[in-house]
């Protein structure tokens, strides 16, 4: 896992090996697995820079939830291959935010997707601002 610039932009990066349970019948990766890849990437970065989801729901009462993903499956993995899934904040507004990730076999690019991420209050589901401090770390401030 890592936290750098490339090309001014933030980058998250996290390891996934591919289990056998996340494989169809033909050993390849089956393709909603990604959204799952994706997610774990996402929760790993939050937890990273000092975020942890449970924390944010009982102390802010803020929940994370997906509102669209647009994803484009390029080239497939397969059972027990190591992949790298990055993670950039293409937009962090009061109360959304637009993940761009891709996951990668070495320099190779597999799958990317753009994430678009409601804020709510847990309690009435209903949109709510970040706190300011992840927001701050979310927008590079």
């Amino acid at each position: 896992m890592s936290r750098d610039h490339d090309g001014g932009e933030a980058v998250f990066r996290w390891p996934i090996r591919v289990y056998y349970e996340d494989t169809d019948a033909g050993g390849v990766v089956y393709h909603a697995n990604y959204l799952k890849f994706f997610e774990r990437a996402r929760c790993e970065m939050l937890r990273a820079w000092g975020f942890e989801l449970d924390e944010l729901r009982e102390r802010e009462d803020l929940l994370f939830v997906v509102r669209a993903v647009e994803i484009d499956f390029l080239r497939p993995a397969k059972f027990n291959e190591l992949l790298c899934v990055t993670t950039e904040i293409e937009q962090a507004k009061a109360a959304s935010l637009v993940f761009k990730q891709t996951a990668w076999r070495g320099e190779e690019e597999l799958c990317r997707a753009k994430v678009k991420v409601a804020c709510l209050a847990a309690a009435a589901f209903r949109p709510k601002p970040l706190p300011d401090s992840l927001l701050r770390c979310l927008r590079g401030d």
